[in-house]
């Protein structure tokens, strides 16, 4: 983790103007989720929650996609030793995923691109407020690859679309549009591509003007009624994945 926006780590921080910016830095692997981001990006919100002085998060991705899921090259490479590997990205995940909602801070998130699978999917529905460019496109993808939905997704997405609209996302796995996404509740704003970065930032800074004791009690009063089931789930979507990749390659 670097405060280096030059940096090759595979999750950047930067700290300032009480906004924490955590930043996905794999863009050629249009930051597919692999051990070292997942595990960089837990540190980062760790170093969030520590953060004397915090206001806001914002959460971004180096490059054309904000977060295409799970590195599936990686993935591919790991053959028999498959699932050793998805157990410790797993926890990490849903680490990330839990970080973020439990901060005090609102976290802003800016989708460019490919927001999918756990990793991009989960981490939009687990943010405060969302910003999407015109052209982002947003697809869970867990049962297409016959996985259960992880990130905490089963308890988060049918919390923000409604129960009927979530089941159909879930199993048909459709690329939902930005408009699409915005008419359904899954983001809060839609922006021209060009314009994103500028409007997440100044989002952030307006949050950061806020009270914070009052913005954190809001937060937690918003998500309290998702705890409980949001606790109980993450370990439930975990087994079912685990289970489906011995299977597949014959563990």
């Amino acid at each position: 983790m670097s405060d280096d926006e030059g940096s090759t780590e595979p999750v950047l921080y930067r700290f300032g103007e009480g906004i924490a910016r955590l930043t996905l830095n794999r863009p050629r692997s249009a930051n597919g989720m692999n051990v070292e981001l997942l595990r960089g990006l837990c540190d980062a919100i760790m170093r969030a929650h520590g953060e004397a002085g915090l206001r806001a998060v914002l959460l971004t991705g180096e490059g054309a996609n904000f977060c295409a899921g799970g590195d599936v090259r990686t993935f591919a490479s790991k053959g028999e030793a498959l699932p050793d590997y998805i157990r410790p990205a797993t926890a990490l995940l849903q680490n990330a995923v839990a970080g973020l909602v439990r901060l005090e801070a609102p976290v802003v998130l800016a989708v460019q691109g490919y927001a999918a699978g756990g990793g991009g999917f989960g981490l939009v529905c687990a943010a405060d407020i969302v910003l999407a460019g015109e052209g982002a496109r947003f697809l869970p993808g867990a049962t297409r690859v016959g996985m259960a939905p992880d990130a905490g997704v089963s308890v988060t997405l049918p919390r923000l679309v409604g129960f009927r609209r979530a089941t159909e996302i879930l199993l048909t796995n459709p690329t939902l549009t930005a408009a699409e996404a915005l008419a359904m509740g899954l983001v809060t704003r839609v922006v021209p591509d060009s314009e994103l970065a500028g409007a997440a930032l100044a989002y952030a800074r307006d949050l950061a003007r806020g009270a914070p004791k009052a913005l954190a009690a809001t937060k937690r009063l918003l998500w309290s009624g998702i705890g409980i089931g949001f606790d109980a789930c993450l370990p439930e979507e975990a087994r079912p994945r685990l289970d489906t990749v011995r299977r597949a390659v014959g563990n």
